[in-house]
């Protein structure tokens, strides 16, 4: 009877397209400490590069793939409400991971430390550039670096769309989605709007199609069970409560008001750092579409309207924002040291500490909204892991954004190969170690950090013999 029992529930199993789990898989990993997710989102901090893309794919490899922590199909609902947010979607969804599993300090510690890498590295950077100009040594390595950054966002594409795309639908939102930015140049949001909105029709004509229940029991067949799994139910902390919800955007509001406060009363409104946080502010808040989409609107306000950088000094910081761990749009702190430090040459001021302290104060007001989003909104979303009407749409967003991904990689791809133009001729060198790195990293499935350190070695040498 025993037998007979077994053998019914195998071919329950096999018609479903699963395979039994080892032993290790079956049960969900121990729950990890406080001190061990921060020894992790630091590590995170340190080899997060490649953009919001690469950054995703190192966490759910880590988060989902390795560890456990978090289900692929819970992992995909904060990734799709991060998504449809202002601000750098791969630092929220650490905060959303980080709050989900150890409260409020959970969720800044891992937002804190995603990013605090990444600004301590760009401010050391910021006043080598701005003090003694172009380096041969930091040229050599980010000459190694850029391809392998497009090798990361192709592979982050490929391991994106072959966990989303399940179906004939969401390959159609992707192409469409391909389309809108590289040939007809539609506004980031706007895609993501009309995603949405083909997700919630799918998710009425189409429910089987739009539903993640299903990709959701075939990522058991591979990860095995999560310590935060498919079905398990929000923490106590994770629950809404409108009292919580009052406190959290009272505490957000006050941590804004007093720092804008302090340099309006000590410094005045038109001063630099004033602006500066008021400015990046409105860029947190304002822009949707993760960094990608925030850089024109910085572009424009810190030469052409505050004329804090010149044209060549903002696309040297976006070279290093994009060659250094942590989201590209870390960017604001070059923006924010080099520009009051010009400034402070000028007064005669200490120039290295007014670069040091706009930095700090333009990272604060940018990053601060994202918190708030996370801490907020995280309730509300947990709550809304099993409708439908909700899901289908962050569902259509997600087989956009695979898109839109691959548009990037074609960007990166373009300009690094073509330095250039299209008239110019391909860079024999970097397609070598782009190639190199996109092996590395699709076929045998190297660590990120370990291919661009190599890379940066390779850029090194090349950089030393020609």
């Amino acid at each position: 009877m025993a037998q007979q029992e077994q053998q019914s529930h195998s071919r329950q199993e096999a018609s479903a397209g699963q395979q039994a789990l080892p032993v290790a898989t079956a049960l969900p990993p121990a729950a990890p400490s406080f001190w061990q997710a921060v020894r992790y989102w630091w590590l995170l901090g340190c080899i997060s590069f490649g953009g919001p893309a690469g950054q995703i794919a190192l966490m759910h490899q880590e988060l989902v793939e390795r560890r456990r922590w978090i289900s692929e199909r819970r992992f995909l609902h904060a990734l799709n409400y991060c998504m449809t947010l202002p601000g750098p979607e791969a630092q929220q969804l650490a905060t959303y991971i980080g709050w989900l599993l150890h409260r409020t300090r959970g969720g800044v510690v891992a937002g804190v430390l995603f990013v605090l890498p990444s600004l301590v590295l760009l401010i050391v950077l910021s006043w080598l550039y701005a003090a003694y100009g172009q380096l041969p040594l930091l040229a050599g390595l980010l000459y190694g670096i850029k391809p392998a950054v497009t090798a990361i966002v192709l592979q982050a594409a490929h391991r994106i769309g072959k966990r989303t795309l399940r179906n004939g639908w969401l390959w159609s939102i992707a192409a469409a989605a391909f389309v809108a930015i590289f040939a007809l140049h539609w506004p980031f949001p706007l895609i993501i709007g009309l995603a949405a909105l083909a997700g919630y029709a799918g998710g009425r004509w189409r429910p089987a199609a739009f539903s993640m229940a299903g990709h959701g029991a075939a990522v058991q067949q591979h990860y095995g069970a999560a310590l935060v799994d498919d079905d398990t139910p929000p923490p106590a902390h994770a629950r809404f409560r409108w009292s919580r919800l009052l406190l959290v955007l009272a505490s957000g509001l006050l941590l804004w008001l007093l720092p804008m406060g302090a340099l309006t009363l000590l410094l005045g409104w038109q001063h630099t750092l004033t602006q500066m946080g008021w400015f990046f502010t409105k860029a947190a808040l304002l822009t949707f579409g993760g960094a990608y989409a925030v850089l024109p609107y910085v572009y424009q306000g810190a030469i052409v309207h505050y004329g804090w950088l010149q044209p060549a000094q903002m696309m040297d910081g976006l070279a290093l924002g994009e060659t250094t761990p942590g989201p590209l749009i870390m960017v604001v702190a070059f923006v924010g040291f080099v520009g009051a430090y010009g400034q402070a040459l000028a007064a005669a001021q200490p120039a290295w500490l007014a670069g040091t302290v706009a930095a700090l104060l333009v990272t604060w007001f940018t990053f601060l909204p994202s918190f708030i989003f996370i801490l907020a909104g995280g309730p509300l979303v947990e709550a809304t892991r099993d409708d439908l009407k909700l899901t289908a749409p962050l569902t259509g967003i997600t087989a956009a954004v695979v898109g839109v991904i691959a548009n990037l990689a074609l960007f990166f791809g373009y300009n690094v190969l073509w330095p250039q133009g299209p008239t110019g001729p391909l860079d024999l060198a970097a397609a070598g170690i782009a190639i190199v790195a996109a092996i590395a990293l699709i076929r045998y499935q190297q660590k990120v950090h370990k291919v661009i350190i190599f890379c940066a070695l390779i850029g090194l040498l090349h950089g030393y013999f020609l």
